[in-house]
């Protein structure tokens, strides 16, 4: 009979095979995301480093502890139990480090200056895709209308509705400017960050939520690592769960 009690290790087992798919998935979400990253950075958005760190991380890991309850070896439930205590630690440092960038670019926002707006009105690739953005969210400039000078693009037009509800509210466009006679009033800077801020969020709960697994997967392993000792020990059929 196993030395691991049958129970704990058909959990162990699952919950780690869940984890390897997990991360499969994550390795591919980190793929599609690196082209996304180029485009957001010029906004201030996070980069995706950290994805493929916590993708091939946690596949690797899951793994192992796969390999470590199948074998029912102590010796690779303590690596396992090491990588769940350095994980955790990684995933608490990470997190409050987003957590942390957070607040920095959510200050950047609320107080959006011409300071700020500049880098991205001065690169061509960033006004492309500032360009792009404000027709598909209907807003103008990163700060303001004034962002673009002189020269207001068409992708600012916008056809007046009076404040109609759930319709772009709409203004003149600058004194001296050039381009579509009404332009949207409400600046990209505020629907930026909004969708800035919901990554920030997803990934914040991403990162303490496998902080709260790595935990409880570090106690499931000092106890299967206890059960193994226990068996080596006395050299006794497979520990029951009423002793635990």
């Amino acid at each position: 009979m196993g030395k691991i009690n049958g129970c704990l290790k058909c959990i162990f087992i699952f919950f780690n095979v869940l984890f390897a798919i997990v991360g499969c998935l994550l390795i591919f979400a980190a793929v599609r995301a690196t082209a996304m990253a180029f485009q957001m950075s010029a906004f201030g958005g996070p980069g995706v480093g950290w994805i493929w760190v916590i993708a091939i991380g946690i596949f690797g890991i899951s793994s192992l502890g796969i390999f470590a309850a199948c074998s029912e070896k102590d010796l690779f439930l303590k690596i396992f139990a090491g990588f769940m205590v350095v994980g955790m630690i990684i995933m608490l440092i990470f997190g409050t480090v987003v957590a942390v960038f957070r607040n920095t670019m959510k200050e950047n926002y609320v107080n959006a200056s011409k300071e700020f707006a500049d880098p991205i009105m001065k690169n061509e690739d960033s006004r492309n895709m500032l360009s792009t953005v404000q027709e598909f969210w209907q807003c103008c400039g990163v700060v303001s209308a004034d962002d673009w000078g002189t020269e207001i693009p068409s992708s600012c037009g916008c056809r007046d509705t009076n404040g109609a509800y759930g319709r772009p509210e709409c203004k003149s466009k600058p004194a001296g400017s050039t381009g579509p006679t009404q332009i949207y009033s409400k600046p990209c800077s505020d629907t930026i960050f909004y969708y800035i801020d919901i990554t920030f969020k997803i990934t914040l709960g991403i990162l303490f939520g496998f902080a709260i697994t790595a935990l409880l997967g570090l106690l499931i392993s000092f106890l299967m690592i206890h059960q193994v000792k226990r068996h080596d020990s006395i050299g006794g059929p497979s520990i029951t769960m009423k002793g635990y």
